[in-house]
């Protein structure tokens, strides 16, 4: 299916991915400093599903066109290879206007924090984006199961997220001080992050297509 090479690249953008930082960590970070690790816990494992169904939905549309049609197929990683760059731009930039302390969010207790997870990441049409112009990247064409290898692939992204956003819970405490509190911190964080997705962008709009 995948070969090592971009296997190995695909887990090494995936985990660095996954510890910086974003919308979906932050979340579960406020649910857990509002309710407690249990409400971080379901809350994480709502997000979890929601970016499933997510890559469920992105590998049902986007796996037909792309084991059928070779310019498509091309179409889909310059343009996504294209995203990334834009992602990892507007994330330096964002990191640069950055305030000295983020606002403590006014969150209401959710009756069933997993399932407000879900709605969160399912109504997320960033992350929808995200899986379209990531994972088509380090599909295999020539291998053929498109479907099958956009779904391992998507599973193991949500997945090292997911874990990362445990992590986080299990750790709110000094995590979220450190996170919320420092300006700096977050820069750096987003710099980097911005930065991994600039290279991983022009990396594999240059790379030879499979």
């Amino acid at each position: 299916m995948v070969d090592s090479s971009k296997l190995a690249l695909f887990l090494t953008a995936a985990l660095l991915l996954a510890v910086a930082p974003g919308p979906g960590m932050l979340y579960v970070l406020a649910r857990s400093l509002a309710g407690g690790r249990r409400e971080g816990v379901l809350s994480a494992l709502g997000t979890f599903v929601g970016g499933m169904v997510h890559v469920l939905a992105a590998a049902a549309g986007v796996s037909v066109v792309l084991a059928r049609s070779a310019v498509a197929f091309a179409t889909v990683k310059y343009a996504g290879a294209a995203y990334l760059c834009f992602l990892g731009v507007r994330m330096i930039l964002a990191a640069s206007r950055d305030k000295d302390e983020l606002p403590t969010a006014a969150l209401p207790p959710p009756r069933n924090p997993f399932w407000q997870g879900i709605a969160t990441e399912v109504l997320n049409p960033k992350t929808a984006l995200f899986f379209l112009s990531f994972i088509p990247q380090f599909v295999n064409r020539e291998a053929g199961h498109v479907f099958a290898q956009f779904l391992a692939l998507g599973a193991v992204s949500v997945t090292l997220n997911t874990s990362a956003d445990l992590v986080v819970t299990m750790f709110a405490g000094p995590l979220g001080n450190r996170i919320r509190s420092s300006a700096r911190f977050r820069r750096a964080q987003r710099t980097a992050t911005g930065g991994i997705m600039i290279g991983l962008g022009t990396y594999l709009a240059v790379s030879k297509s499979e």
